[in-house]
């Protein structure tokens, strides 16, 4: 009896400790899984069509993607640049800027952080020290949990050993067809 009722009071108080970052990783995980179709770190305030004479792909270097971000009157910090598929692109803090090598139309679009969204997004992207290590904490604490959550019940026809190890294992199955699937 004592040591039920340690296991339940273990998963009961872990479950809400991290009940908001459950939520939260839940939460964004399912907003990383559609960031192809749409950015919803980001909404989008204004487009602007744009046309540039572009020099030759070799002579497209950081510097030039700076300037041009300038000339274009774009004054946050550049992130980044890149020519993919005759598409020269240029990411700055709050700006995206797509460009066509062959012709140089293009457009500029203007962004703002989409509030709380961006913020739980950052938590499967930042690679602070200390967030990693609270994330390492918090990985063995749902593994905790989940093992609390197998003991809980202990009499009766939904126990683990009667009923809960198939669900785990169709649990552990699904992903792993899908992983082969995948791959």
């Amino acid at each position: 009896m004592k040591q039920q009722k340690l296991v339940r009071d273990i998963h009961r108080d872990f479950g809400y400790f991290y009940v908001g970052l459950i939520i939260s990783f839940a939460f964004s995980g399912i907003l990383m899984n559609h960031r192809e179709h749409w950015h919803p770190e980001k909404y989008t305030i204004e487009t602007k069509n744009i046309k540039v004479q572009l020099p030759k792909e070799s002579q497209i270097t950081e510097t030039y993607a700076e300037n041009l971000g300038k000339q274009l009157g774009i004054d946050d910090k550049m992130r980044r640049h890149n020519v993919k598929k005759s598409t020269f692109k240029i990411s700055f803090e709050k700006h995206d800027v797509e460009i066509d090598m062959k012709t140089g139309k293009g457009e500029i679009v203007a962004f703002n952080k989409t509030p709380i969204i961006s913020q739980t997004m950052k938590l499967h992207k930042t690679t602070s020290n200390w967030w990693i290590y609270y994330s390492d904490i918090f990985g063995i604490s749902l593994i905790l949990i989940a093992i609390t959550g197998t003991l809980m019940v202990t009499h009766g026809k939904n126990t683990f050993k009667r009923r809960g190890w198939k669900l785990a294992v169709a649990g552990i199955i699904f992903p792993i067809l899908v992983l082969i699937i995948l791959s």
